[in-house]
């Protein structure tokens, strides 16, 4: 039994659906409210819990439920939907919000600063002009390569190529078409400059940041995946351990047991963090390959090497994935440097 209400929110753009029941869990109101209303009803209500899933918006209304003196509990979209009874509306999303915040074992989702929101909105356009980099990239090399003009991998070759093929004046590409190309190369290009303000806007960041420096000693950890698990950590009081961390973002085996017997299977790719498990993976994997080719100078290549003989590239590069993990909670839970135990000489 609660000692409070709780007021459960199904967040949207500009009305929102409140769900208020007291501490016994009968329902006070279930109703639809605009945007300025439910600011007047956050401040007005006494000390609450407020619940809401984890969705665009969560963090803002998160800071403001807080600054108006209330608790606040963001609960994963998939853990609200097993309370669900009846069909989907937004009174009966409401109500399995609220119902869903009052089970003890239903872990919440961590909210995010203004800072930390900024710094992840700055890494978001980072990824998303890489994205449209390499799609324009696909798009002009697959259109001149059905008329016969193959190019080389990279962003050089083909900024090369073009103006040649542009200028080529015994081929037979049409004026609209050589258009047309012109307009999606200097996009292109314009694509690659504004990536690279954005990294350097990153990079001045890092530089200052303490903890992006210190953890960029961890195997495999470069200046993006340093901000991830940032964002993604924090000051690892969300987290009891760093095996739960681990779980959490999708660097463990999912586990199906019944009956006494435990299958232990693959890693999920439909849960956790997979931006940041993606470029976990990417760097321990450019780990393992590079320690091929040297020999072992702490304890751990000296495992991770053992593991690679014995299961392979991939499966010891998310190991090392869970390692970074579990050593990148315990250097934010402790304030710690990495400290790697060497091999004696």
């Amino acid at each position: 039994m609660f000692d409070c209400n709780v007021i459960a929110i199904d967040l949207a753009k500009n009305l929102f659906q409140v769900c208020k029941t007291d501490k016994n869990g009968n329902v006070i109101y279930n109703k639809a409210i605009t945007r300025a209303k439910l600011k007047q009803l956050l401040i007005k209500e006494k000390q609450s819990l407020v619940a809401m899933e984890s969705c665009g918006g969560t963090h803002y209304w998160a800071r403001f439920a807080k600054q108006a003196g209330h608790q606040v509990k963001a609960i994963n979209a998939r853990q609200v939907k097993a309370f669900r009874q009846g069909q989907k509306t937004d009174a009966n999303d409401a109500l399995a919000i609220s119902v869903a915040a009052r089970q003890p074992h239903i872990k919440e989702s961590r909210l995010l600063s203004v800072q930390e929101q900024c710094l992840q909105g700055i890494e978001c356009m980072r990824d998303l002009l890489v994205k449209q980099k390499v799609s324009l990239s696909n798009q002009l090399r697959g259109l001149l390569l059905e008329l016969g003009y193959p190019i080389a991998q990279g962003d050089t070759p083909l900024i090369h190529a073009i103006p040649e093929i542009l200028e080529e004046a015994e081929n037979s590409l049409t004026a609209s078409f050589r258009f047309s190309i012109h307009l999606l190369f200097q996009r292109f290009k314009e694509t690659i400059e504004e990536a690279k303000l954005i990294e350097k806007q990153l990079h001045e960041i890092i530089k200052e940041d303490k903890t992006c420096n210190r953890l960029q000693a961890l195997e495999g950890v470069g200046p993006v995946c340093a901000i991830l698990i940032k964002i993604a950590l924090g000051n690892a009081t969300h987290f009891k351990s760093g095996r739960e961390a681990a779980a959490c973002f999708g660097l463990t085996p999912v586990q199906h047991s019944s009956g006494g017997k435990e299958k232990i299977g693959s890693i999920s790719k439909v849960i956790g963090n997979k931006k940041l498990r993606s470029a976990l993976f990417k760097g321990a994997l450019a780990v393992v390959s590079q320690l091929e080719k040297r020999e072992s100078r702490s304890e751990k290549d000296v495992w991770l090497k053992a593991l690679t003989a014995r299961r392979g590239k991939k499966v010891a590069a998310i190991a090392l994935a869970n390692k970074t993990i579990r050593t990148a909670f315990a250097m934010q839970k402790h304030d710690k440097e990495y400290q790697p135990q060497l091999l004696a000489a």
